[in-house]
């Protein structure tokens, strides 16, 4: 098909090449991966002019087996160089050049490049076999730098690309030294054989007999290496085949037009790389590969084979070798074909293609593109594909790209999903030699595949991924422990209750539960779904993660912590029943969710849950239907006030810790301001438990901030002060005069106010005034957007007693939990110590007991078994031993 169009050609060319790989690295794997900072011989020396005695041109260069096959040397038109006196030599080299000659010298003639065209002198290596009959001259050249070296630059056409170029400019020979494996071609004598990372030290020995050596120093820069194998590259001249991109790369710029790129700079990054690239290399030195359907006869004429039926019928020999075995190297070899020019029989080349060849053209190849076009139109174009960004632009994705528009001139995909970098957790590039490299079986066995799954899932796309178990530490404890928590403590209540899926009896199924917890996480587990699915059918797994840790932090944090104790009391009721039918149904419908991000934990909950109590499941998790949301237990509504609800919670624990009072020492009021106009109870029912999480005995709502803090205006100084000059202490007067209520509320939205100076209306923006809120006595606060919630610190007696109760369930607590007793085991409670907690362990008895689930509470010393320990609560000690006993009622 490219012959037909005259797209695919043989040209000669200097490549990037890897003696140690033994193959071409193309232009674009250099550019984006292959410099490193390396320290090479920089070597000045002579190349004597003919006919001007003791004449010559300063040349430089870094590498100095390009010498051998120089043939000219080039000089900027317009560039001032010098002759120059040094001892009995003259020498010639830019002007701005002159500070790396060694010695005195004394500057004889200035002249321009231009005047120095066609000068002839004696190569460096006149000696060797290639270079005979070489006439080396002096040309001109725009791209000459005098800023480094001696601004006289040695042309060696077989060894550099911009050679190549300049040297079919002038017309002239290409001299090529080496073979595929970096050494000397035996046609270079002395040299032949010697490789070129070896060749440094012969040849600067030879040019010091020569007397052509200057100065040898060492010179840091950035060289190219191979991605691979990390080889220094050498330049070499090559015969290989290519696509021509001139007519091609506009058209498959059409095609990258019609495809959606996420992100969306992808792209502008492909059509910039379509704009500069040269002509596609689609050959490779090599014995294993896609072997090049290309068949070259001495006449000068080629074909290019389009398919194994073409090949059988235009085979004049070997297709009984080939046949029946696949198309590469070495049966596809035997096959020969008739020249249509010359009649000669013909082999293939022994090139094979560049392996993005296959990977472009894959999805024709395996679809039954030729043979069954009604097959492959069902299945092309992709929907999706998905790679790393940055080496794709140039690699698979123009592979597919190029080869789609050549065949069909349509999208080989509809939508393409790209990512940056990965980098280690420091944003540092990770290399081997730097020992930052992760190894995937050490990430997988160290931090996890869920947690690095889940670090690729949720990361923005449009960054590099700061990769390492720092990170992944953060995952683990941001994400998956949060998840694991809740399913342990679903597990272990219900295995103490005796709960299973199958007590979700019928009266369940009527509709909505009547606990407002309930309803609430089942109406924001259905918005759950809708959102994931709605995420991923639009290839947006980050927003995706981020919904579903939302939701985990929602159920962890709000429904658990405030249905604690309706999975803690004895009763089996119909709202414990309901309490943990709605957390398992919570469990297992996020597993499913899970699924597709990260395998094995929503896998091992799935069995647990699942599986353990129904053995006519689907087998895995993986198994299942993706969740659909029932759109009866949405509760918009709902949704919004409990959001509010834990808003208030959160702030109100922000004020109480600004307070430093714990969260177990009750406080008498809470108020919260807000936009609350119209609304005299905003939070109806979920009042309640806001009251429980903030341990206060009231919640008052008001619309108006002022009734918490008093707002102090501060204009800034700096700002005003320039501007206003010694008027400044009168605008802080007027500024101080103000009501400063309406005017914070007026620069808090971005508004400027005005005061009055000697007749004079200032106007001062919000930058300009800072505005401090200062809460009312007895009041501290915390704020976010619109709204102020405000704690009353002060305590009475009787709310210290109530805190004091509450720490001393606290002790207890860890002093079973020390003990080794299970969540569910009774207690007898013996206690002595300070009279004021005895008076608080008698006045909360049935509080303390219930909680800790004590039988009983003595005031005594208990017997040697009881299990002790000894605390002290604000600086009053006092004494526990707990005592554990059997079913039946007595001790253990």
């Amino acid at each position: 098909h490219c012959h037909e169009s005259g797209w695919i050609y043989k040209g000669r060319d200097v490549m990037p090449w890897c003696p140690r790989c033994s193959t071409a690295i193309s232009e674009h794997e250099i550019v984006t991966e292959g410099y490193q900072e390396l320290t090479h011989p920089g070597v000045t020396l002579f190349f004597p002019l003919v006919g001007r005695q003791n004449e010559s041109l300063l040349i430089w260069t870094t590498t100095p087996w390009t010498l051998t096959s120089n043939v000219a040397a080039a000089v900027h038109p317009v560039v001032t160089y010098v002759k120059v006196k040094q001892g009995d030599n003259y020498l010639y080299l830019a002007r701005e050049a002159l500070p790396i000659l060694k010695g005195s010298y004394e500057v004889e003639e200035e002249l321009s490049g231009a005047e120095m065209e066609g000068w002839i002198y004696h190569g460096p290596f006149d000696e060797l076999p290639p270079q005979e009959g070489v006439e080396h001259r002096v040309i001109l050249w725009q791209e000459v730098s005098e800023a480094e070296g001696t601004g006289i630059v040695h042309i060696a056409p077989g060894c550099g690309k911009e050679d190549l170029e300049l040297g079919n400019e002038y017309d002239l020979p290409a001299i090529a030294p080496l073979d595929e494996f970096g050494d000397f071609v035996e046609a270079f004598d002395w040299l032949a054989g010697l490789n070129v990372a070896d060749s440094a030290d012969p040849i600067f020995d030879d040019l010091r007999k020569k007397g052509l050596l200057y100065r040898v120093d060492d010179y840091t820069h950035r060289y190219p290496v191979c991605w691979r194998c990390q080889s220094e590259l050498v330049f070499r001249l090559v015969d290989e085949w290519f696509i021509s991109m001139d007519e091609l790369r506009h058209q498959i710029m059409d095609v990258v037009r019609q495809i959606r790129w996420i992100p969306e700079f992808g792209m502008e990054r492909e059509l910039d790389w379509l704009r500069n690239m040269e002509d596609w290399m689609i050959s490779k030195k090599r014995y294993w590969g896609l072997a090049l359907p290309v068949y070259e006869c001495s006449c000068g004429h080629f074909e290019v084979i389009g398919s194994e039926v073409e090949l059988r019928e235009r085979a004049v020999e070997g297709w009984d070798q080939f046949e029946g075995h696949s198309p590469h190297r070495p049966w596809i070899d035997a096959v020969k074909i008739r020249c249509p020019e010359c009649g000669n029989t013909v082999s293939r080349i022994v090139d094979v293609g560049n392996p993005w060849l296959d990977a472009g053209i894959v999805a024709l190849s395996t679809l039954n593109y030729r043979h069954d076009r009604a097959y492959w139109e069902k299945w092309y174009p992709a929907d999706f594909i998905t790679e790393c960004f940055p080496g794709q632009f140039r690699n698979w994705f123009y592979a597919l790209l190029a080869e789609s528009t050549a065949m069909e001139n349509r999208p080989p995909f509809l939508t393409v999903f790209g990512y940056a970098l990965v980098k280690d957790e420091y944003g540092e590039e990770m290399h081997k030699s730097t020992g930052n490299v992760i190894w995937f079986d050490d990430a997988a066995e160290t931090m996890g595949i869920d947690v690095m799954r889940w670090m690729y899932c949720c990361h923005n796309p449009r960054v590099n991924l700061h990769f390492g178990y720092g990170p992944a530490d953060e995952v683990r404890r941001r994400f998956l422990i949060p998840l694991w928590n809740i399913y342990s403590f679903l597990t272990t209540y219900a295995n103490i209750d005796g709960w299973t899926p199958q007590r979700m009896d019928s009266a369940i199924a009527v509709g909505q539960p009547d606990n407002v917890l309930d309803r609430w996480i089942l109406s924001s587990l259905q918005v759950l779904i809708k959102v994931v699915e709605e995420r991923l059918d639009d290839y947006d797994a980050a927003s995706a993660t981020r919904s579903i840790e939302s939701f985990v932090d929602d159920l962890s944090n709000w429904y658990v912590r405030r249905s604690r104790r309706r999975f803690w009391k004895s009763e089996q009721d119909e709202d414990k029943n309901m309490a943990y039918r709605t957390l398992y149904q919570c469990l297992v419908t996020l597993v499913k969710l899970l699924a597709p991000f990260i395998p094995f934990v929503p896998e091992e909950i799935y069995q647990n849950l699942v599986r353990s109590a129904d053995a006519d499941a689907p087998e895995s998790v993986h198994h299942c239907d993706f969740p659909v949301a029932d759109e009866t237990l949405v509760d918009e509504k709902l949704i919004v006030d409990m959001d509010l609800a834990i808003k208030v919670a959160s702030l109100g624990r922000s004020a109480r810790g600004l307070a430093g009072i714990k969260l177990r020492r009750p406080l008498s009021l809470a108020v919260v301001a807000g936009p609350f106009v119209g609304r005299e109870d905003p939070l109806g029912p979920l009042a309640d438990l806001v009251l429980d999480e903030l341990n206060v005995k009231e919640l008052r709502f008001t619309p108006d901030p002022s009734e918490l803090v008093n707002y102090v205006l501060r204009p800034d100084p700096s700002l005003l002060g320039p501007k206003y000059g010694s008027v400044l202490p009168r605008v802080q007067q007027a500024v101080a005069s103000l009501d400063g209520t309406d005017a914070a509320r007026r620069l808090d939205a971005g508004e400027a106010i005005s005061v009055t100076v000697n007749g004079d209306t200032i106007r001062l923006l919000p930058e300009e005034v800072a505005v401090e809120k200062r809460p009312h006595q007895e009041y501290e606060v915390s704020e976010e957007g619109a709204y102020i919630v405000a704690v009353n610190v002060s305590l009475t007696d009787e709310l210290l007693q109530e805190g004091l109760a509450r720490e001393l369930v606290r002790r207890i607590q860890n002093l079973r939990k020390d003990a080794g007793f299970r969540i569910e085991d009774k207690i007898v409670t013996y206690y002595q110590g300070n009279r004021k907690l005895v008076r608080v362990m008698q006045d909360y008895a049935a509080y303390i007991g219930q909680e800790t689930l004590s039988l009983e509470m003595v005031e005594d010393e208990g017997p040697e078994d009881a299990h002790a320990g000894e605390f002290k609560i604000d600086g009053m000690d006092i004494t526990f031993q707990l005592l554990r006993m059997d079913t039946e009622g007595g001790s253990e």
